[in-house]
């Protein structure tokens, strides 16, 4: 029995090092007092964000952040939960820190955002910033910008060159 024990709480830490280092970024986070439908929200957002929100042992987080050369052991105590993001590294702080705001029981502690320790005052920061599509959606608007005025300018000579046209139009047939 003791065996099989060992050797799920081993498969635990290596499930968390496999997610761990492929991460983009993760939000530790405190959710004691969270009841069932308030964590059921905050799964149901992060999850359309394609973030994984995983409750595990202080012990087993601290020997995987351990063998990865990641310190983050002052913020593994009491209940913990990780939030891991693979794609976006701005989502999982937007996320956590919004929900934060509107429920005073998460606790959001710290982060890793691409490899680098961040405290809670960054991650607020991050929440802050545009997401990845919003980012795309400004960079196609300022792409768009100056074709727009290309086609506006070019529009404006052709409907100038007409009125002429038929302003001469006009003269001839008076004539």
């Amino acid at each position: 029995m003791a065996k099989q024990v060992k050797q799920s709480k081993a498969e635990v830490v290596a499930d968390l090092k496999e997610k761990i280092s492929s991460a983009n970024s993760i939000v530790l986070t405190d959710y004691m007092g969270l009841n069932v439908a308030e964590i059921t929200e905050l799964r149901r957002k992060l999850s359309e964000q394609d973030i994984d929100y995983k409750v595990c042992k202080n012990t087993l987080a601290k020997i995987a952040f351990n063998e990865l050369d990641i310190d983050v052991d002052d913020d593994l105590k009491g209940p913990t939960a990780l939030a891991f993001s693979y794609e976006d590294p701005v989502s999982p702080a937007k996320v956590l820190v919004e929900f934060a705001e509107d429920n005073e029981k998460l606790k959001v502690k710290s982060g890793i955002v691409e490899g680098d320790y961040v405290g809670i005052e960054k991650l607020e920061e991050l929440s802050r910033l545009p997401s990845k599509e919003e980012l795309i959606l400004m960079l196609l608007r300022a792409m768009k910008s100056p074709i727009t005025g290309i086609v506006n300018v070019l529009n404006g000579n052709i409907v100038k060159f007409i009125r002429v046209l038929n302003e001469v139009k006009k003269e001839k047939n008076n004539e």
